[in-house]
């Protein structure tokens, strides 16, 4: 049993960590190179909408166990909406047709035979493609196992697998959508139901989480980046920080829960997954709030989601790296009119915006990647690693990061 354990990076992973350790009783301390908990689930807010926003928006779903033990541990499961039974309204920005797709329950999706349910001008056949990219193998990609050029390419798989990989069809690693679905849809409806917070990021998940971990006597230390690790004899023997030098004792722990990028710098032997993916998220204030669900996905569109939250409408476009270089106010007037149809006001004039690039908001999920996401044991016999990026099985999704910290935090007990 170790006597301390330093978790670095106060993300979902490690706070998932903590909360694990914390629990076991064991002390605790967080080191985080911002100012504030969350990593890239954060809020804050923005002085041009005078709204609170969050840096990006996530979809979670109903079969998120792990989301869900994280909110039942931290007493915030009335913090989110369960969307019952599930719904998906989409919206064609180029057509103007809306249809909204309604799984069934039980594991037998007849809904795909419900013109009432389905995707709108799908072809029963090209359903059955979902065989292919369940039983791909680790190579494979989304595009070699679904046809791109087809209805239900456009209006189902396709704004799920960018929202989900954050990548092209044709870089996507194939067992990664795989995964998503067979915990999702393929389960039936009351696993398919979308869960949105009914605040922000902050109010939902990070700040009870954060608040929990003080009661326990968790100390957290802000703005301590993480400089340099001191190995020895198999171990890590301390750590420099921004802040501090911190000597280990002989039972000290560490839990590494930084970006795959970080860790890449701290430990080159660990090779992490390489290269990243940006997401670009606009934030419209309306005059009022839509008559609209909570979440509408978008076909014919550069945007892929659409997110509902009072007045103001929050947009997400995935595998966005062709933004990277694009000014804010370009980008804001490009994207507007999509959303304008959307909301059931085509040519409205645009409203004020806060674009949000996140350049590096997953890595490449890439078959070649997903080989080299690590576990949480090490080499280093009192470090072990957290994040979405390690071999969750999952994409880098909230879901793959609490499931990582809990794993790391296991191992630890080992």
């Amino acid at each position: 049993m170790t006597e301390t354990v330093h978790v670095l990076g106060a993300g979902l992973a490690g706070l998932a960590a903590a909360l694990s350790l914390s629990k076991d009783g064991r002390k605790v301390v967080i080191h985080e190179a911002a100012r504030q908990a969350g990593g890239r689930c954060r809020s804050y807010h923005d002085a041009v909408l005078d709204r609170v926003i969050d840096n990006g928006n996530h979809l979670m779903m109903s079969a998120n166990d792990h989301v869900f033990g994280f909110l039942k541990e931290t007493g915030s499961v009335s913090r989110v909406a369960v969307s019952e039974p599930a719904a998906y309204p989409f919206c064609d920005v180029e057509t103007g047709e809306r249809w909204t797709l309604r799984p069934n329950r039980g594991r037998i999706g007849w809904w795909i035979l419900d013109s009432r349910r389905n995707v709108k001008g799908a072809r029963l056949r090209d359903y059955l493609q979902a065989w292919r990219l369940l039983t791909a193998g680790p190579d494979r990609t989304v595009a070699d196992c679904l046809s791109t050029d087809t209805v239900l390419w456009r209006r189902f798989w396709e704004p799920l697998t960018v929202a989900a990989l954050n990548i092209a069809p044709d870089e996507g690693a194939a067992r990664l959508l795989a995964e998503v679905y067979r915990r999702t849809f393929a389960k039936g409806e009351a696993a398919a139901r979308p869960v949105h917070v009914r605040g922000s990021l902050a109010d939902s998940l990070i700040d009870p989480a954060r608040a929990l971990l003080e009661r326990r006597g968790v100390e957290f230390c802000f703005r301590a980046r993480v400089r340099s690790l001191d190995l020895a004899d198999g171990r890590i023997a301390g750590f420099e920080t921004t802040r501090e030098t911190v000597t280990l004792g002989n039972l000290d722990a560490i839990v590494m829960a930084l970006p795959s990028w970080s860790v890449a710098e701290l430990l080159p032997e660990i090779a992490p997954p390489e290269g990243a993916r940006m997401i670009l998220n606009l934030h419209y204030l309306l005059d009022a709030k839509p008559e609209l669900a909570p979440v509408t996905g978008l076909t014919g569109s550069i945007a892929q989601w659409l997110f509902i939250r009072g007045p103001v409408a929050s947009v997400t476009v995935s595998a966005a790296d062709a933004f990277a270089e694009t000014a804010s106010e370009e980008i804001a007037a490009r994207i507007w009119p999509e959303i304008a149809v959307a909301l059931g006001t085509p040519g409205a004039p645009q409203p004020p915006c806060r674009v949000v690039k996140e350049k590096r908001a997953t890595f490449a999920e890439t078959p070649a990647n997903e080989a080299r996401r690590p576990g949480p044991v090490t080499r280093w016999r009192n470090l072990v690693l957290a994040g979405d990026w390690t071999a969750t099985g999952l994409p880098a999704t909230i879901e793959g990061a609490i499931q990582s910290g809990r794993v790391a935090a296991r191992a630890l007990r080992i």
